[in-house]
């Protein structure tokens, strides 16, 4: 046992801290399975667990972060070896288990999916949770039976993570992708990642009517509130509508018109507790169908010990497609 660089969050009187300091090894967490994190990401929740705007951490002290890619130290798990290479997202991590902005990591086998052939670790966590969202967003629509023949595919918050991701694997299924940014200066990164169309979220983000012009016929929503309501109001008749995020908020202003009058439906998308098979066949069509040119133009790289300048600015939304964290 011993000590590793780790970010802490820590409980304080007027609310919480963040420190880069030194983590015991022998503080870590219950798990069959250690790593040693070669890679994580910034993602919104981790945004809100760096800052404390949101009641996400569940336990002090915490490490946060809520995915990682590294490689097997030690295991009492039958899947897994030392040396194996791992991909972990969700199930609490950086939340209510010690996470992923640290050195090390000890976590249970059972929330560890192996590293997709055809992905590094930097690539995998480029991806993330939020490109594997993105992936069971398009995987709920497949499931749906909606199609790019009947219309348009809509992406809201496609300058994010989630959107980015998105709009590069709808362009790639042969969708007629309409881009909704609120940055005017992000269309030509947009078209770049297979966008037809980029869209003002101001068009969305106000209150609109229960039904309006039909427009698309899918639609991967990561903002919620007002703008879900008006994706909804806009889908075309037995369109559907994957719902993942909450950036502009929980609230759901909508009534059940797009629902009964057009048969829409809505379907929800849960990334942090998916069953194995489900998530092993999202990792595994990430693998294959996200083109990593696109992957490798919405990704940035930050150094460990700065990965907390980056809190802030993705709750602002000013942290274009997405950010590796280099550990190792």
């Amino acid at each position: 046992m011993g000590h590793f660089k780790a970010w802490v969050v820590e409980k304080t009187e007027t609310g919480q801290s963040l420190t880069f300091k030194d983590f015991d090894e022998a503080d870590l967490m219950d798990g069959d399975v250690t790593v040693r994190v070669t890679h994580s990401t910034v993602n919104y929740k981790d945004g809100l667990a760096m800052t404390g705007r949101s009641p996400v951490v569940r336990r002090f002290p915490m490490i946060p972060g809520i995915d990682f890619a590294g490689i097997v130290e030690h295991s009492d798990h039958d899947d897994y070896k030392p040396g194996d290479a791992v991909v972990l997202t969700g199930w609490g991590v950086g939340e209510s288990h010690l996470g992923a902005y640290a050195q090390r990591a000890r976590v249970k086998g059972d929330w560890l999916v192996p590293l997709p052939a055809g992905l590094s670790q930097a690539q995998a966590m480029a991806i993330g949770t939020a490109g594997y969202t993105a992936m069971l967003c398009l995987m709920a629509l497949d499931h749906q039976g909606v199609t790019p023949d009947q219309g348009p595919a809509l992406v809201t918050g496609a300058s994010g993570g989630v959107g980015s991701v998105a709009v590069a694997l709808m362009a790639r299924a042969g969708w007629h992708v309409i881009a909704s940014t609120g940055r005017d200066a992000e269309g030509e990164y947009l078209r770049g990642l297979g966008a037809s169309e980029v869209l003002d979220r101001a068009d969305l983000s106000k209150p609109g009517k229960p039904l309006a012009k039909e427009r698309w016929a899918a639609a991967i929503d990561a903002v919620g509130s007002t703008t879900l309501a008006n994706v909804l109001a806009s889908t075309k008749a037995d369109g559907a509508v994957a719902a993942c995020g909450l950036a502009q908020g929980m609230d759901l202003p909508t009534s059940v018109a797009p629902f009964i009058l057009r048969g829409v439906s809505l379907l929800g998308i849960n990334s942090v507790t998916t069953p194995q098979p489900k998530r092993r066949e999202a990792w595994a069509r990430l693998a294959r169908e996200l083109d990593h040119d696109k992957l490798a133009a919405m990704t940035q790289t930050v150094p460990l010990p700065g990965v907390d300048t980056l809190a802030e600015a993705i709750l602002e939304g000013r942290v274009r497609g997405r950010t590796v964290v280099e550990i190792a």
